[in-house]
């Protein structure tokens, strides 16, 4: 017999995987506030996948969307321009849950979903992150050299991730569960 605290009903654990993650965006100690972003990149190598932590901005459940925000120049703005695919990969200890949702890519330099974030973080320390006059991966001789343009609205961009799956894994002593969750339904998969 399952514990009564665990979800049992496939719709009832993709609620509550969006009400995580919409609770993520609001609370700075939720577990899925950093996400870790996967994207490709092509290379004279040939393609090579890449990793790195991201912040969950904005979550709208109906829309099946998830914002985050980046400097226009990085690398991952580059890759998702390239090749519109990638993958944010979730884990909550507390709940035992890890999420990997893959993603459609939108870059927004531009147009008012940029510049009402922007008027809500220039105001922040966070601001500066996308005032540097570098990109992202620039060789330094001195990091301490490097002052922020006081421009308009610098380098900001907002990455939209449009979920189209959704893989979810609980670790429980009781036994692991998985679920995919996308376009043709909600399904139970071996973990």
């Amino acid at each position: 017999m399952a514990a009564p605290d665990r979800l049992q009903a496939l719709p009832e654990i993709e609620a509550a995987l969006w009400r995580e993650l919409s609770r993520a965006v609001r609370d700075r100690h939720h577990a899925w506030r950093v996400a870790t972003l996967a994207t490709v990149a092509a290379s004279a190598d040939g393609v090579q996948p890449e990793a790195r932590s991201v912040v969950l901005r904005d979550c709208d459940r109906d829309a099946r969307r998830l914002l985050v925000y980046t400097d226009a120049r990085s690398a991952k703005a580059h890759q998702a321009e390239r090749r519109p695919q990638g993958v944010l990969v979730l884990w909550s200890a507390a709940l035992g849950w890890q999420l990997r949702l893959n993603v459609a890519l939108v870059l927004h330099t531009g147009g008012l979903q940029v510049s009402s974030r922007w008027a809500q973080l220039k105001l922040t320390p966070a601001a500066q992150d996308y005032m540097a006059p570098l990109p992202p991966g620039t060789p330094l001789a001195d990091p301490a050299a490097i002052t922020p343009e006081r421009d308009s609205r610098g380098h900001f961009a907002v990455l939209e991730c449009q979920v189209q799956s959704t893989d979810w894994l609980e670790l429980h002593r009781e036994g692991h569960r998985r679920a995919r969750f996308g376009a043709d339904g909600a399904r139970w998969i071996a973990p």
